[in-house]
């Protein structure tokens, strides 16, 4: 099972911990022989791949959010099996960076995976203001299940 550690399990070589207001986890450590499962960004595209909730930052981080679990269901992993998350943000202002992030972490809740969130000037298709990039663990590598074609 994958260790999560808290700001409290942080302070190291005499200096104290960080910050307990992050509201994930500082680090994720992964058992011996776990498999790793990169998701490409998530985003919010329907099936026909037209972007939905156009100029709504936490509809579109919704749909990410979703577009993310179906992701990793197909790997054979889901939500909790999340070690890191990348949340880009097509803004520069705070305010929607934290919407996007609220929408993400209670998506995510109760698991806390260590996240970066990041405002970027553009994201690859029209009119997307969220993308979710994922890394999370799988099966022991030796008991792999049989993976959709």
């Amino acid at each position: 099972m994958t260790r999560f550690l808290e700001s409290a399990e942080t302070a190291v070589g005499g200096k104290p911990s960080l910050s307990d207001v992050a509201e994930y986890a500082y680090a994720a450590v992964v058992p011996p022989g776990a498999s790793i499962i990169q998701v490409a960004g998530a985003c919010p595209l329907d099936a026909a791949g037209v972007t939905q909730s156009v100029g709504d930052i936490r509809g579109q981080a919704e749909l990410c959010v979703q577009n993310l679990e179906q992701s990793l269901r197909a790997a054979g992993a889901g939500l909790g099996s999340l070690i890191k998350t990348t949340v880009y943000v097509a803004s520069s202002r705070q305010a929607d960076l934290v919407a996007a992030w609220e929408v993400v972490r209670d998506g995510l809740a109760p698991h806390r995976p260590p996240s970066t969130l990041l405002g970027v000037a553009a994201l690859g298709y029209d009119d997307q203001l969220v993308e979710i990039e994922g890394l999370a663990t799988g099966l022991p590598r030796d008991s792999e299940p049989d993976l959709p074609p």
